[in-house]
């Protein structure tokens, strides 16, 4: 698990969720649509999106399809339950991404833009510093 706490917009963590979610089935209208966004409910793999103005458009197999205007918040926990993550509105469409990820969800994550190069080549290089540390003192 790696914690994650990093500026996202809401396009890159809406692309996230798709890829975590249903990329492989959602129509491709759906992805193209910066408006439409995967929710789905239950107590592993709930995805939720909070907005000023939300309408249901289709449910295709787990996940209900909503246009949504306004993104004020979206709450991510994949159905493995090693991936909890929020985004949260700072200003307009630019936000913060927190909370903790599986290494299948920071792939997710990269891909999508949420984080950057330098992100990932930061986490890296800081645990191999952890790991040579840890070999040194033990």
């Amino acid at each position: 698990m790696v914690t994650i706490d990093t500026p996202a917009s809401v396009e890159s963590f809406r692309r996230f969720i798709f890829s975590s979610t249903c990329r492989s089935y959602a129509p491709r209208s759906y992805l193209e649509d910066f408006e439409v966004f995967p929710e789905r409910e239950g107590d592993l793999g709930s995805v939720y999106v909070e907005a000023a103005d939300k309408v249901t458009l289709k449910k295709i197999r787990d996940i209900t399809f909503v246009n949504a205007r306004d993104i004020l918040g979206i709450i991510y926990n994949s159905k493995s339950g090693n991936t909890s993550l929020k985004w949260r509105q700072l200003k307009r469409n630019n936000g913060k991404v927190s909370g903790e990820a599986s290494s299948n969800s920071l792939t997710n994550l990269a891909e999508s833009g949420v984080l950057t190069l330098d992100w990932v080549e930061n986490y890296l290089k800081k645990k191999s510093e952890e790991a040579e540390t840890n070999e040194v003192t033990s």
